[in-house]
């Protein structure tokens, strides 16, 4: 004689809740950016894309030239972007660059081996990778004008 296994039983099903209508955009509605570049104004353009991109590894995306000399460049890693252009010294040869500026840059890479192999191609670090009180870990680099750049691990 066959056993008859007992079947267990779920809770009863209950009803999909109703869809609630979507919430009210602030009006007049909000300014809703999908990314942000940033355009840097460099001494040495050749010098710059070098270390863009033989030290942090940049990809150079597009090239901008007038009467076949270059005059700038857009260089990506990952999403983000940085554009590049030749300073035509204007403001003056000393004009000092990044003052009060600092950039950004997140990633889900390991931030103590990326500073290891940043460090192995030449770049310098202003900051060793560390532990930041609000739970990030980060590392600080300069490039050759002075433009700071914090490169963020997202946890």
């Amino acid at each position: 004689m066959a056993t008859k296994k007992k079947v267990k039983r779920s809770a009863p099903r209950s009803r999909p809740s109703p869809r609630r209508a979507p919430t009210p955009r602030q009006q007049p509605e909000s300014f809703r950016a999908r990314g942000l570049s940033t355009g840097l104004t460099v001494n040495d353009l050749q010098r710059s894309i070098a270390w863009y991109r033989d030290v942090l590894r940049f990809t150079v995306k597009d090239r901008w030239e007038d009467g076949g000399k270059l005059m700038g460049v857009e260089l990506v890693a990952g999403s983000a972007s940085v554009m590049l252009n030749q300073d035509d010294f204007a403001k003056g040869r000393d004009r000092k660059k990044g003052i009060g500026l600092r950039l950004w840059l997140s990633t889900i890479q390991d931030i103590d081996a990326l500073a290891k192999e940043i460090k192995g191609r030449g770049g310098v670090l202003d900051q060793e990778p560390k532990d930041m009180p609000w739970g990030a870990r980060l590392f600080s680099i300069s490039d050759p004008d002075g433009f700071k750049f914090s490169v963020v691990q997202e946890r």
